[in-house]
C-alpha cells in the first residue's frame, strides 16, 4: 500500500501567520533507505575532511558546499555568535538562484534562538528577505553557543522533515568537533610558538653569558699576564664596548682629594670622544654621591648632551679595600635597557680593573722601595768607604806627627808636630763624636730637654768667636735679634750646636770681604704643617722662631739639595781649604727635626739662604 503523507502544522507566527510544516513519520521505503544512505555518506565524508585537515575556513567552506547541495538549498551559512549581539559570518556556500539584499537574511526572533540555543525554522514572505524558508541551528562548544548553522531556500516556502532536521544536528555536532580541533590547532600552535620564542631567547641568553664569560677570561688572564695599567684598562674597555654592543665605554680615575674625575680610557664607534676630560664631583653631585658610596645605577638623560644627544648610560664604580678608586661608563642609544646579566659584566670587570690598578700601585711601591733600598745599600757602602777614609786620614797623620816628633832636631819642630798631632787628635775625636750622635739622632734615642732661653743674653756668647773669626778673615757679620724677642723654649745644647755648625759653614765658604747676616724673627701664628710636631694634638698653627743665616757664596742651585747628605761637600766651595767631616748639615738637619723644627737651603743671586723654624717646645720640670 503506497504510503501518504499528511501535513500537520507544527507552529504559527503571530505576525505573518505563516506556519513551518514538518512531515510526518511513514514506514521507511528503498527511497528513505537511500536518502538515509546518503545522509549516512554525507556524515562520513564531513567527518573525514574534519580528521584529515586543520584548516577550519577549508573544513567549513567544504561541508557547506556538500550541505547546500544534498539539501538543494539556496544558501548555507555559519556565522559567529557574540555576546554583544553581534554577528559574524565565518563561511558561506551560495547556490546560482541565490539573489542577496540588503534587507535582512535572518527572521525576526532569531537572536533570542541563539541565546536560548535552540533550533528554529520559519517561513519567511519574499517581501522581506529574499528567503521563503530559514532554518537555523545552534552550534555548541562545551554546552556554550558558538555560532549558527543557517540554511536558506528562495522562492517558495520549504518544509524541513524530520531528517533533514536530524542530519543537520548530526552535522552541527561534527562541525562543533572540528571548531574545537582548530582552536586546539591554534592554542598548540601558539603554544609551540611560544615555546620556539622562549627557546630562542634562552638560547640567545646563553650564546651572551658564553660570549661575557669568555670576555671576561681575556680581561682576566690579561690581569693576570701583565703589569701594564694602560694596556690592561685600554683592553678591557675595547672588550667591554664589543660584547655588549654598544655606542661606546670609557674608564675614568679618582682623585679624592681634588673631587675631580679623569676619563682616561675609552673606546667608542659612535660617540665624540670624551678621554682626557676632567669632572669635577660637584659638577654632577647626585651621580658621584652614588658611586662613591660603590652603588651602581643606570639612566637615560632628559635633557639632550650637546654632543652625544639623548643617551642611556650604565655606570659602576671601581673599588678596592681602601674605597672607590674611579668608574666604568657604559653608553648606549636611549630607548636601551641594561639587564641583569650586562651589570653583573660591568661589575665583574670593573673588579678585574681594580684589580689591575692595585697590583700596577703595589708594582710601582715594590719597586720604589727596591730602588730605594739599592740607593740605601750604596749610602751604606759609600758611608763605610768614606768613613774608613776619614777615620784612617787622621790616623795616619798623627802617626807620622808622631814620628816626626821622635826625630825632630828642634823645639821649635817639636812644637809644631805636637800642635799638627792635637789638631788631629780633635779631627778623629769629632769624627767619632758625629757618627755616634748621628746614629742616636736616627735611632730617635738622642734626648732633648726643653727650656726658656733669653736670645737676648745667649746669642752674644754664641756670637762671639765667630765675630772675631769674621773680622780676622775680613768678614763683615752682621746680627738682627729685636728687643721684644720673647724668649725661645728649647733644648739649649741641640740649639747652640746647629747655629754653630750654620755660622762656620758660613765663614767657611765667604770669601774675603763677603757679607754674613743673621736675622732672628717671631712669628705667633706660624702654620704648624710646615713642622715636625709630635704629639696626637695638631693645631693649626704654633708660636715659632725663625732664624735666617745667610751668605755670600756662589753655591750652583744644583748642589744645594744635596747640602744635607752625609759626608757631601760642596765642589771648589771652600776657599779657606778648612775641610771637615761633611756630617756638619747632616747632623743640623736630624737635630732641627728632633726639636720639631724645620730647615729649608736656597740659593740665588750669589747668596745661600739657610732658613730655619723653631716652635715652642714644652718646658720640662
Amino acid at each position: 500500500m503506497p504510503a501518504t503523507t499528511a501535513r500537520q502544522p507544527e507552529s504559527a507566527d503571530p505576525n505573518t501567520g505563516l506556519s513551518a510544516e514538518v512531515l510526518s513519520e511513514q514506514p521507511p521505503s528503498n527511497a528513505s533507505l537511500q536518502q538515509q544512505l546518503e545522509r549516512e555518506r554525507l556524515i562520513s565524508r564531513i567527518a573525514l575532511q574534519v580528521f584529515q585537515s586543520s584548516d577550519l575556513s577549508v573544513i567549513l567552506k567544504a561541508a557547506l558546499d556538500e550541505i547546500r547541495q544534498f539539501l538543494r538549498a539556496d544558501r548555507v551559512a555559519i556565522e559567529r555568535c557574540w555576546r554583544e549581539g553581534e554577528t559574524t559570518t565565518v563561511a558561506d556556500s551560495v547556490g546560482p538562484s541565490w539573489q542577496p539584499s540588503p534587507g535582512k537574511h535572518r527572521p525576526d526572533g532569531y537572536g533570542d534562538h541563539w541565546h536560548n540555543g535552540q533550533r528554529s525554522d520559519t517561513a519567511v514572505p519574499n517581501s522581506k528577505v529574499p528567503a521563503a524558508a530559514c532554518l537555523s541551528l545552534p552550534i555548541l562548544r562545551n554546552g556554550q553557543p558558538w555560532g549558527t548553522l543557517l540554511v536558506y531556500q528562495g522562492g517558495e516556502p520549504r518544509p524541513w522533515d524530520a531528517a533533514e532536521v536530524q542530519l543537520l544536528e548530526q552535522l552541527t555536532t561534527q562541525l562543533a568537533i572540528a571548531i574545537h580541533h582548530s582552536e586546539l590547532h591554534q592554542e598548540i600552535q601558539r603554544l609551540n610558538d611560544h615555546l620556539e620564542s622562549e627557546v630562542q631567547a634562552r638560547t640567545l641568553q646563553l650564546q651572551q653569558a658564553y660570549e661575557f664569560e669568555a670576555t671576561l677570561k681575556r680581561i682576566t688572564d690579561r690581569v693576570r699576564d701583565s703589569l701594564d695599567v694602560d694596556l690592561i684598562l685600554q683592553a678591557a674597555v675595547r672588550e667591554l664596548a664589543i660584547v655588549m654592543k654598544v655606542r661606546g665605554c670609557n674608564a675614568s680615575l679618582y682623585d679624592l682629594e681634588e673631587g675631580t674625575s679623569t676619563t682616561c680610557y675609552e673606546y667608542t664607534n659612535s660617540l665624540s670622544p670624551y678621554q682626557g676630560r676632567i669632572s669635577k664631583f660637584s659638577a654632577a653631585q647626585e651621580l658621584y654621591s652614588q658611586l662613591l658610596k660603590g652603588q651602581y645605577f643606570q639612566f637615560c638623560s632628559l635633557i639632550p648632551n650637546p654632543e652625544r644627544g639623548m643617551v642611556a648610560m650604565l655606570a659602576c664604580p671601581i673599588l678596592d679595600d681602601q674605597g672607590v678608586i674611579g668608574d666604568l661608563w657604559v653608553i648606549h642609544h636611549c630607548d636601551h635597557a641594561f639587564g641583569e646579566q650586562d651589570i653583573r659584566l660591568v661589575q665583574q670587570v670593573a673588579n678585574q680593573c681594580a684589580i689591575a690598578l692595585r697590583q700596577a700601585h703595589l708594582y710601582s711601591e715594590v719597586q720604589a722601595e727596591v730602588r730605594a733600598l739599592e740607593r740605601l745599600n750604596q749610602l751604606k757602602d759609600d758611608f763605610l768607604s768614606t768613613v774608613s777614609h776619614e777615620l784612617r786620614t787622621p790616623l795616619s797623620n798623627i802617626k807620622m806627627a808622631i814620628h816626626m816628633l821622635r826625630t825632630a832636631p828642634t823645639a821649635e819642630r817639636q812644637q809644631r808636630y805636637l800642635q799638627i798631632l792635637e789638631a788631629e787628635c780633635s779631627r778623629e775625636t769629632e769624627l767619632i763624636n758625629d757618627l755616634l750622635d748621628l746614629q742616636r739622632l736616627e735611632n730617635e734615642s738622642y734626648s732633648v730637654s726643653p727650656e726658656p732661653i733669653q736670645l737676648q743674653e745667649w746669642l752674644p756668647t754664641i756670637l762671639a768667636p765667630f765675630l772675631s773669626r769674621a773680622q780676622s778673615r775680613q768678614q763683615h757679620l752682621h746680627v738682627e735679634l729685636p728687643d721684644d724677642q720673647p724668649p725661645l723654649s728649647s733644648d739649649r745644647k741641640s740649639l747652640e750646636r746647629i747655629l754653630a755648625e750654620l755660622l762656620n759653614n758660613a765663614c767657611k765658604y765667604t770669601s774675603p770681604n763677603g757679607s754674613i747676616a743673621l736675622h732672628v724673627k717671631y712669628n705667633p701664628q706660624f702654620d704648624a704643617r710646615q713642622l715636625h710636631l709630635k704629639g696626637d694634638e695638631r693645631p693649626l698653627s704654633v708660636p715659632v722662631t725663625t732664624f735666617v743665616i745667610s751668605n755670600q757664596a756662589d753655591i750652583p742651585a744644583t748642589e744645594v739639595p744635596r747640602m744635607f747628605e752625609k759626608f757631601y761637600r760642596i765642589p771648589k766651595s771652600d776657599p779657606w781649604q778648612q775641610g771637615g767631616t761633611g756630617l756638619g748639615l747632616a747632623l743640623v738637619k736630624k737635630l732641627v727635626e728632633t726639636l720639631q723644627g724645620t730647615i729649608h737651603a736656597d740659593s740665588y743671586n750669589g747668596w745661600t739662604i739657610l732658613t730655619v723654624h723653631f716652635p715652642m717646645l714644652p718646658a720640662i720640670h
